[in-house]
C-alpha cells in the first residue's frame, strides 16, 4: 500500500514537472522614442540623447537631462538639407499640471533642436511654451458666487522649419528669419546678414 502510493506521488510529480511549458523569452523592448535611418532618440536614466549608429562607432549627444518624473513625449526625428550640409531636426514635448485649490496651470512645452551629426554640434536651439490657465474668481467677499476663467500664456518662438533649411521664429511681434551659415555652423538672423 505505502508503495502504490509512493509510486502514485511519484508519478504525479514528474508528469506535472513534465508538462509545463516553457515561456517564451521576453525580447527586450527597445526604448527608442524616435528612429531614422542611423539615428535613435532615446531616454536613458533620466538624460534623453540622441544616438547615432555608425557601422563601426555608437555616437552619443546628450539632448537634456530630466529630474523627477517629467519625461518627453511625441519625439520626431526630420533629415533635412541647408546650404549643402546634412542636418537633423529633432523635436519633443514636455507636459506639466501644476494644481492648487482655486488655479490648474497645464504648461506644454516644444523643444525644437536642429543637430549637426557630422560635428556633434547644436546649430539652433528654441522652446515655446503654452500655458493653459483656469482659476475661480469669486465675484464677492463672502465667497457666494464665482467664475471660472480660462487664460493662455505663450512664451518663446514657434518655429517653423522651411524647404530650404531656413527657419522662421514667429511670435506676437513679429517674425524672424534664421538663415543657416554652413562655414560657422550656425544659424543667423538673415536681417544681420543683410546689413553686411
Amino acid at each position: 500500500m505505502k508503495k502504490s502510493i509512493l509510486i502514485l506521488v511519484l508519478l504525479f510529480t514528474v508528469s506535472a514537472t513534465y508538462s509545463q511549458k516553457k515561456k517564451p523569452a521576453k525580447s527586450a523592448a527597445s526604448t527608442a522614442l524616435a528612429k531614422l535611418n542611423n539615428l535613435s532618440v532615446e531616454l536613458v536614466k533620466n538624460n534623453l540623447y540622441l544616438f547615432v549608429n555608425n557601422k563601426a562607432t555608437k555616437d552619443t549627444m546628450l539632448l537634456k537631462t530630466y529630474t523627477g518624473n517629467a519625461a518627453p513625449k511625441d519625439c520626431k526625428i526630420v533629415a533635412f538639407t541647408a546650404k549643402g550640409t546634412a542636418l537633423h531636426l529633432i523635436t519633443w514635448t514636455e507636459s506639466n499640471i501644476t494644481e492648487a485649490k482655486e488655479r490648474t496651470e497645464n504648461r506644454v512645452e516644444v523643444y525644437s533642436e536642429i543637430w549637426n551629426t557630422a560635428t556633434k554640434t547644436k546649430p539652433l536651439a528654441n522652446i515655446q511654451a503654452t500655458t493653459n490657465i483656469k482659476e475661480i474668481q469669486w465675484l464677492d467677499k463672502g465667497k457666494n458666487a464665482s467664475q471660472t476663467v480660462e487664460k493662455k500664456r505663450n512664451e518663446g518662438y514657434e518655429f517653423i522649419l522651411t524647404k530650404e533649411g531656413d527657419v522662421k521664429l514667429k511670435n506676437k511681434q513679429g517674425e524672424t528669419t534664421m538663415v543657416y551659415n554652413a562655414s560657422s555652423n550656425v544659424y543667423q538672423n538673415l536681417k544681420d546678414l543683410k546689413k553686411k
